[in-house]
């Protein structure tokens, strides 16, 4: 796949393909469907094929958050979360944000470098966030997630 061929642009129809992936990083449809209406959405296509997915909320003034991000199973590893995350700064540096933010699992070993490697840095850890906030325990890398790692970029 031509990396050039793709394109980020707003979401403007919600799919059942959208839906997977907003699942895919958060596996409670209650907590998607609490910050969906509010986010800003954008999806990650090449052609007529549903790549990636990045929602983004207003948190604090002057700040946004990465409350969702995903890369369809079959076209991960090549870049394309750090191209998501890069629109994302772009994007935010645009409409005039200072900090972008993003919280992970404890066991989101992947995502914890991805961020690092995009300049994020750890800012907090929220203690069994997991735990008080999804019915279900979510197991990742063969671990129970409980804890979740808050980190920040500040744009130049």
């Amino acid at each position: 796949m031509d990396k050039s061929e793709n394109k980020i642009q707003p979401i403007k129809q919600i799919t059942d393909k959208h839906r997977q992936l907003f699942l895919e990083a958060d596996p409670s449809q209650e907590i998607i469907k609490s910050y969906l209406p509010r986010a800003y959405k954008f999806e990650l296509v090449c052609g007529k094929d549903l790549l990636g997915v990045v929602l983004l909320l207003d948190t604090h003034p002057k700040t946004v958050e990465i409350v969702n991000i995903a890369v369809d199973g079959k076209h991960r590893n090549h870049g394309l979360g750090e191209y998501l995350i890069n629109f994302t700064c772009d994007w935010a540096k645009k409409h005039n944000y200072k900090t972008i933010e993003i919280g992970t699992g404890s066991t989101s070993f992947a995502q914890l470098y991805l961020y690092q490697k995009c300049g994020f840095r750890v800012v907090n850890i929220d203690n069994n966030f997991f735990v008080d906030n999804y019915s279900e325990p979510i197991i990742e890398n063969k671990l129970v997630l409980k804890d979740m790692i808050r980190l920040k970029k500040v744009l130049p």
